[in-house]
């Protein structure tokens, strides 16, 4: 035990940095990931889009009381845009 405590105390900094690095490296587990970074944004945003059309037809149909699947119809949104863009009167 005194001969290990020996050996320490003749390390000069670097070593005793560099021992510690090679310690760390051995503890450290590969990881493999089951879903590359790719895929998980793909998944993201393909959640973020599900999500908008599900929250538009809760709105519109639930909310607004209208039939749900109308909100996948173009006059609907050209409907939407005209009142959003009308001229105010002055």
């Amino acid at each position: 035990m005194e001969g290990l405590k020996a050996q320490k105390a003749t390390l000069s900094r670097s070593e005793k940095r560099e021992a510690r690095r090679e310690k760390r490296e051995k503890k450290k587990k590969i990881r493999i990931r089951l879903f590359p970074i790719w895929l998980r944004i793909l998944i993201v945003l393909f959640l973020i889009v599900v999500c908008f059309f599900v929250g538009a037809m809760i709105g519109y149909g639930v909310i607004g009381d209208g039939n749900p699947f109308d909100v996948f119809k173009k006059s609907t949104w050209t409907h939407i845009y005209d009142i959003v863009n009308k001229e105010s009167p002055d």
